[in-house]
């Protein structure tokens, strides 16, 4: 297990890197625990980072009582990026407000309408964008970078905490006292939009909780695939 002191040492330079050589850049936080550390480092450091949330219409009050919490305590505004209302309607519409529970591909639609679309608004304009996607959370991150090169977006990614473990996140929000989201201390490990989320039993996976109907090799939301195929076409080695 690697020291958490040279952890949060090592990710604190990578921001400030991004900070100082990939600007204008923004993390992308869903205001769970490892976003938490992340939003700490950026906004005690001061770092000309931007942070926003997808606002997805379907979010557990919990999280959207973290925008709140980030304003209390840091004086921080996150931004808020929401689907599109005719879009939302017309999928509604045609397949009711919970169709995603029917296919695949009709939760992957729900995602992209509330979730891929306004992310790519999100991004227009920056150099390079963050994520607290970690390698230990799932197999499909299992050969994650902390950079990486995002060809669906032409820029950068960084996933400062791709080496961080679950108890590294849990040690760094104790030791700073971060404000996290309550429902990680009700069996919620990962978090997404409210319909798609269950607590998890002891021994599970941190995302046996998401979209827990599907079959585990098609639980990504789409933010991080391009053509049905997770991105990770090359990871960017460390300068």
């Amino acid at each position: 297990m690697s020291d958490l002191n040279t952890l949060v040492g090592n990710t604190q330079a990578t921001l400030r890197r991004i900070a100082d050589e990939f600007s204008p850049a923004v993390f992308a936080s869903s205001l769970a625990a490892e976003d938490m550390v992340l939003a700490d480092m950026i906004l005690k450091a001061k770092l000309s980072i931007g942070i926003f949330t997808l606002e997805t219409g379907r979010l557990h009050k919990e999280t959207l009582g973290m925008v709140d919490r980030i304003r209390e305590t840091y004086g921080y505004e996150v931004a808020l990026y929401k689907p599109e209302p005719n879009a939302i309607d017309a999928y509604v519409k045609q397949n009711g407000l919970n169709a995603f529970y029917d296919s695949v591909d009709m939760r992957k639609e729900c995602c992209r309408i509330r979730k891929v679309e306004p992310l790519n608004r999100a991004l227009a304009g920056n150099k390079a964008w963050i994520t607290g996607q970690r390698r230990s959370q799932s197999t499909t991150r299992a050969e994650l970078g902390v950079q990486e090169d995002d060809p669906a977006h032409g820029m950068t990614k960084f996933n400062p905490l791709a080496d961080w473990s679950e108890e590294d996140v849990w040690n760094y929000i104790r030791a700073n006292n971060v404000p996290y989201n309550p429902l990680h201390d009700k069996g919620y490990p990962s978090i997404g939009c409210e319909p798609c989320t269950r607590a998890i039993q002891p021994g599970e996976n941190v995302r046996a909780g998401r979209w827990w109907w599907e079959n585990p090799e098609s639980k990504e939301c789409g933010l991080h695939v391009v053509d049905g195929k997770l991105v990770r076409i090359k990871a960017v080695a460390e300068t």
